[in-house]
């Protein structure tokens, strides 16, 4: 059962004593990012801006329980000094190899989105989020005439800031084991001119169950796009999450299924 929730918790697993005091804003920051296994993706510009936390509130916002396995998010919100508020989503869930549980941090609902949907949960386990990032509309093709061209995608506000931000993060964790097929240079380049972004899972043709596919379109500044396609999968021999990041689909897509070969190999 999943459902929303809004109530106060104690960022430790069980309530804290009364006889304890609460913590500080910066220890709550503090402990979630030490537990948080991708904290190092939060952009600078997040980290700095808490550096004024001056009020701390936490709250769960939605829980799964089914068959031994769980799934939770969680609300960190800080009261800033000047007067704004900023959050933090964090995920925990168990449904790694060994069953412990493991701890995600993201800036947006959106990103927590994604983080969710790629966990091998049923369909009933991924709350409900009002995600602002429209599906690219796929191709189709009348066998009797021409290819019906795509629909050009509709980018949010333009903010060149985070999208160079997020195109650094997304480059910094590929962990592509043939570090040929990783964007080059030339893609960091182009980049640098992207002024609008935005995160579609790719839907269409099967993914092989335990990864998950997603696009990175970015809009640049001559009104050009470019677009990086993002594979995460647990298809390690250790069952660690691991992303990599290829220019086209059909690249990943080959890599789903290579990974996903052997996994099947090592079972």
């Amino acid at each position: 059962m999943s459902a929303p929730h809004d109530y106060d918790y104690g960022c430790d697993a069980a309530p804290s004593s009364s006889s304890q005091a609460p913590a500080s804003p910066e220890e709550q920051l503090a402990l979630l990012l030490g537990r948080a296994l991708n904290s190092f993706e939060l952009p600078d510009e997040t980290l700095r801006l808490l550096d004024s936390a001056l009020v701390y509130s936490g709250s769960l916002h939605s829980a799964h329980h089914s068959a031994g396995r769980h799934r939770e998010t969680y609300r960190h919100t800080w009261l800033l000094a000047d007067g704004s508020a900023l959050t933090l989503w964090e995920l925990v869930h168990n449904t790694g190899r060994d069953g412990r549980p493991q701890h995600e941090v993201y800036v947006t609902e959106d990103e927590l989105q994604l983080a969710t949907g790629r966990l091998p949960l049923p369909p009933e386990a991924t709350p409900d989020f009002d995600l602002q990032v429209p599906i690219a509309p796929l191709t189709a093709r009348d066998p009797s005439g021409p290819a019906i061209p795509v629909q050009r995608r509709t980018f949010g506000p333009a903010d060149p800031d985070s999208s160079l931000d997020h195109a650094r993060r997304l480059l910094r964790r590929a962990e592509n084991p043939d570090a040929a097929s990783r964007p080059g240079p030339g893609t960091t380049g182009q980049l640098q001119e992207a002024c609008a972004h935005q995160i579609t899972q790719a839907f269409g043709r099967r993914v092989s169950q335990g990864f998950a596919l997603y696009e990175h379109a970015f809009l640049l500044r001559d009104g050009g796009e470019l677009s990086l396609w993002e594979v995460e999968h647990t298809a390690t021999p250790d069952g660690r999450h691991m992303c990599e990041v290829y220019l086209t689909q059909e690249a990943a897509r080959a890599a789903i299924e290579e990974r996903a070969a052997t996994r099947r190999a090592r079972a």
